[in-house]
């Protein structure tokens, strides 16, 4: 019997970069169009065309959305050309983190996916989901959904040895954000607002570079998953909270077997077992470059993390036009 090491080391980690450069390429044709949907449709076909070139027992438990929303790569969705005898593994995906980033040729979109041992994988209703999150080096339990965004603050830069207002929180530029922004601002935390595409907002908690020192807001539940399965890799604290915004919503969760909807879950509760994430820019961001044409050949910049092992691979890859 195969141990959950050696189904993933079946899945090898550049294979993974080959998918999300695929989709990558595929999205960046249509960067600055204006078309959000052919964008993002161009991304899937890509990826899903990648995935099943590869020896595996694939199943899509973070996807487009359920079957009767998306023709590919849909929740429960097959892929791999190894059904029923390669090694059976979840897969989270986002082939266009950032459609709308994407179209207006903004920064930080991103082709995404992770993978895992068959059940590493929260099955995330696609729902809003309340999320904090802080890269490593901090002792367990320094942030705290349950608190307020002051008091997780407050927390977090005795933690770090600093006052509040050297501390800097990233959060998605949405309406609904206006009362957590104002209370950041008012005891002097700088806040540094995304217009999109929190996975990269999460990731980049874990980078010193970045500056950023906490993730703070709601975005996409099924965004969680994947920017948890990165954390695991690299090192960090996440707690998020399902939100709920209707009885449809409510009804979309206990079908995918949620019971408690108010459950607060911690990164491992998403993201379990040993898991590689993998990521190619789009558009220029604070965590990878975009693609980019010149003279005849197309230049890609990808992540690649896994963690078992705890590494990171930096991947610039050159493909002829």
């Amino acid at each position: 019997m195969q141990t959950a090491s050696h189904i993933l080391d079946r899945v090898l980690v550049l294979e993974m970069v080959r998918v999300t450069e695929a989709a990558a390429i595929a999205a960046s044709t249509l960067t600055g169009r204006g078309d959000e949907k052919a964008a993002d449709a161009a991304a899937v076909e890509a990826m899903r065309e990648a995935l099943n070139k590869l020896y595996l027992d694939g199943t899509v438990v973070i996807g487009e959305g359920e079957r009767d929303e998306a023709p590919m790569l849909f929740i429960g969705e097959k892929v791999g050309a190894a059904q029923g005898s390669g090694p059976k593994i979840d897969i989270a995906l986002d082939p266009l983190e950032g459609t709308t980033i994407c179209a207006k040729a903004g920064p930080n979109a991103l082709a995404v996916l992770a993978v895992a041992e068959e059940g590493g994988l929260l099955n995330a209703p696609d729902v809003y989901m309340d999320k904090i999150a802080v890269g490593p080096g901090y002792p367990e339990g320094v942030i705290d959904l349950a608190k307020s965004p002051t008091q997780n603050v407050h927390a977090l830069a005795a933690a770090k040895g600093v006052q509040p207002n050297e501390i800097i929180a990233c959060v998605l530029d949405r309406p609904r954000h206006e009362a957590l922004i104002a209370e950041l601002r008012a005891i002097g935390c700088g806040v540094m607002l995304i217009g999109d595409g929190d996975v990269a907002g999460v990731i980049a908690t874990s980078d010193p570079d970045t500056t950023v020192d906490i993730y703070m807001g709601s975005g996409g539940a099924p965004e969680g998953v994947l920017a948890c399965a990165a954390l695991r890799c690299v090192g960090g604290q996440f707690q998020g909270r399902l939100v709920f915004r209707n009885d449809d919503e409510r009804a979309r969760a206990r079908k995918w077997g949620i019971e408690d909807l108010d459950k607060i879950y911690a990164l491992e509760d998403l993201a379990k077992g040993d898991c590689i994430f993998a990521a190619t820019g789009v558009t220029d961001g604070s965590l990878l470059a975009g693609v980019k044409r010149v003279r005849g050949k197309m230049t890609t910049e990808s992540v690649v993390m896994r963690a078992s092992s705890g590494t990171v691979r930096w991947v610039k890859g050159e493909h002829r036009l």
